[in-house]
């Protein structure tokens, strides 16, 4: 077995001989409509990956940035097989208005996941939406229902569910290589949290700013909130942990087939930076009690990691071997036995575009492109997808309950049968933000 042999195989792809997958995915020889809403880095990410992997035609999309909207226009015609220029819309619910769109992607800000995606999918769309699926507990309940109900296939983009190597380090846990897991600590180290204090200032004329806040509350403008640094402020999502430890628990709960927590306490806060404008967190734990096994989450966005090879990741701790895993590669070392190390893998040679595509972080392209090829296959065979919604729910809301449990200072308890924090009525007054008006909560 060769190394592209295994790469594919080690994800349940296929791939050509040419190094692409195939065409079908059940859709004839009609190629997929595709819309997407939000046009900034993983928004292009995502969609650029899709092109690749599939016979499709980017149709419609949809920015309330004009020059980031027609940037993405011109990038569009470029990369897909058609050449031709998508129709472009500054208002998302005009995209949807005229449902002819069999997939819509989404990569808006965290605040904005739950309208776009509901709207979405009563458009008749499948949805492939970007992590966390929500910002709070009750719109992510409300996301899970429109689903089921109207029968779409929703995908989020929790690629390290298909990270070819992280496919393989759960083989190690599932074959029982690490015997009895009780501990698993997920960490992220990264100096991410945005420091200074930028001025306020008028938004630029190219930007609805107005439409880009929404159901969020409308902050005073400045060169933070967009592009890209809108995470400083928990208006707009729900800090490292909803934007780090949201990858790392589900990369977790995915290897062990774990569902709920049923408890989970969080402390920390703005410990070290008090300086900057930002308000989110710079030092947060969380313990994410799942029963037999113990979760515990760590992000400082200062200082030096604990082990400098694996500043964002998870380590894995049984009773026959300790395994650690992060998107650059995993090592697994048994008691007694071989150490096994294994790279992240990247399909430069199969897929060049990788090489010059401004801002691509390649070590998840090939992630991507299985997660957006997992989707497909789904979406064909009425399936659900290995990073389903619901799945995407309990990876977000877990993370939410512990910047609720955070601010709180006490230990919460989720029962996921009533969707409710059990015996602490002020706590589930959190589990909805309230919205800005003319939008409308969608619980």
């Amino acid at each position: 077995m060769n190394r592209r042999e295994f790469v594919a195989g080690a994800a349940g792809l296929p791939l050509t001989a040419s190094g692409k997958f195939p065409e079908s995915f059940g859709l004839q020889d009609k190629p997929l409509r595709v819309g997407l809403i939000g046009c900034g880095w993983y928004g292009k990410c995502d969609l650029f990956r899709l092109i690749q992997v599939a016979p499709v035609e980017v149709v419609s999309l949809c920015d309330v940035d004009k020059r980031m909207l027609a940037e993405a226009a011109d990038m569009v015609a470029q990369r897909q097989a058609s050449h031709k220029k998508p129709r472009t819309y500054g208002d998302f619910r005009q995209m949807l208005k005229e449902k002819d769109l069999d997939v819509v992607l989404i990569g808006t800000p965290d605040h904005w996941h739950a309208l776009q995606t509901i709207a979405a999918i009563e458009a008749g769309a499948d949805v492939y939406c970007q992590k966390p699926i929500s910002v709070d507990i009750a719109e992510g309940e409300a996301m899970l229902a429109a689903a089921r109900k109207h029968g779409r296939t929703v995908q989020i983009g929790t690629q390290r569910r298909s990270t070819p190597h992280l496919v393989e380090a759960r083989d190690i846990i599932q074959s029982g290589k690490l015997g009895n897991i009780a501990h698993v600590d997920i960490c992220c180290y990264y100096h991410m949290r945005a420091s200074g204090n930028p001025p306020n200032a008028t938004p630029p004329e190219y930007l609805d700013y107005e439409m880009w806040a929404g159901p969020a509350p409308l902050m005073p403008y400045n060169a933070w909130i967009h592009p890209r640094s809108w995470r400083a402020y928990m208006e707009y999502g729900n800090g490292i942990v909803g934007d780090m430890c949201v990858h790392m628990l589900d990369m977790a709960r995915w290897m062990m087939d774990l569902g709920w927590p049923k408890s989970v306490f969080s402390s920390g806060g703005i410990l070290v930076d008090k300086t900057s404008r930002a308000n989110i967190s710079d030092t947060q734990s969380a313990v994410f009690d799942f029963g037999t096994t113990k979760i515990v989450w760590e992000h400082r966005s200062w200082g030096e990691a604990p082990d400098p090879a694996y500043p964002w990741a998870a380590a894995f701790y049984g009773d026959k071997g300790t395994l650690k895993a992060s998107v650059m590669g995993y090592d697994f070392k048994p008691f007694g036995g071989q150490a096994v190390r294994k790279d992240v893998t990247y399909e430069l040679e199969q897929f060049p575009e990788d090489k010059t595509e401004k801002d691509l972080e390649r070590h998840c392209a090939p992630a991507i492109r299985h997660h957006m090829t997992n989707f497909l296959e789904a979406r064909a065979n009425k399936t659900r997808p290995v990073a389903d919604i619901e799945q995407g729910h309990i990876s977000t809301a877990s993370c939410i309950l512990a910047n609720v449990s955070m601010k709180l200072g006490r230990s919460l308890v989720w029962d996921p049968t009533t969707h409710r924090i059990k015996g602490d009525a002020e706590a589930n007054q959190l589990l909805k933000r309230p919205y800005r008006k003319p939008w409308v909560h969608p619980a």
